[in-house]
């Protein structure tokens, strides 16, 4: 499966990573002595399921290295735009592919071995688009004071992960579905309402557990949507803030 790694994400003056940055893509602020990105391309590197490696955002100069065979894609400006043009990139590559593989270049912490177990997980059905939660005790386990958000369900709370499959027709389609889900990403209950009012409601009075919520945004979104329940909080834990980033810093430094 080939891999799009999103680094076209460049913190504004009033965002709280800016006094990192100064302008600079968040993928490039240093973590233990690398680019953040270098870390999440580590491990693709080392990944048996991984074969291309399409960036977003950045290009040669910056002197990234990567075991697979690697492409470079312009910066289009929202995560939507750039996941479509790095899809667009993996089919030019390989018109036969059933899927793609999205990474986040924030989640530094993740393996080779995480890369696989998501890859092989997602395949074991024939769903069009697969995203990853992991449980709170779990993030909370590894990462002690993350301040990651979660969403509470019947029995669980979860927040989402940073890597994740996808069938590209679910990408290139101009339904429109794609750009609501951008808009909400950051907002479980947007995420919701998407999906219904009703799911909203039972969400909120925690009502639906994972699978019900499954069930019910792939009614509402007209495909086949899977939740995973990832053991790995690497996966979701990535940098919005600076306390993750030092937190982050400190882990890998180790």
């Amino acid at each position: 499966m080939d891999a799009i790694v999103t680094a076209g994400g460049i913190p504004m003056p009033d965002e709280p990573l800016y006094p990192y940055t100064q302008g600079a893509s968040k993928a490039l602020v240093d973590v233990a002595g690398r680019p953040m990105i270098q870390w999440s391309l580590d491990a693709l590197s080392g990944a048996k399921k991984v074969e291309n490696v399409i960036i977003i955002g950045l290009d040669e100069s910056h002197g990234l290295k990567c075991a697979k065979p690697l492409a470079y894609v312009p910066n289009h400006g929202g995560m939507v735009d750039n996941i479509r043009a790095g899809t667009k990139r993996v089919m030019e590559l390989n018109p036969a592919a059933s899927h793609v593989l999205i990474v986040s270049s924030d989640i530094p912490t993740i393996t080779a071995e995480m890369v696989d177990w998501t890859v092989t997980t997602c395949l074991e059905t024939d769903d069009d688009m697969y995203y990853n939660v992991v449980e709170r005790s779990v993030m909370e386990k590894r990462f002690p004071g993350s301040n990651r958000t979660y969403t509470k369900l019947k029995g669980i709370q979860v927040c989402g992960g940073d890597m994740n499959v996808i069938k590209p027709w679910v990408v290139l389609s101009e339904r429109g579905l794609w750009k609501k889900l951008e808009a909400s990403r950051k907002n479980a209950l947007k995420q919701a309402s998407l999906v219904g009012f009703d799911t909203l409601l039972l969400i909120l009075f925690r009502l639906v557990d994972l699978k019900g919520a499954e069930k019910q945004a792939s009614k509402r979104l007209g495909l086949k949507a899977r939740v995973v329940e990832c053991p790995y909080a690497e996966i979701g834990m990535d940098v919005d803030k600076p306390n993750q980033l030092e937190l982050l810093r400190a882990d890998l430094a180790r």
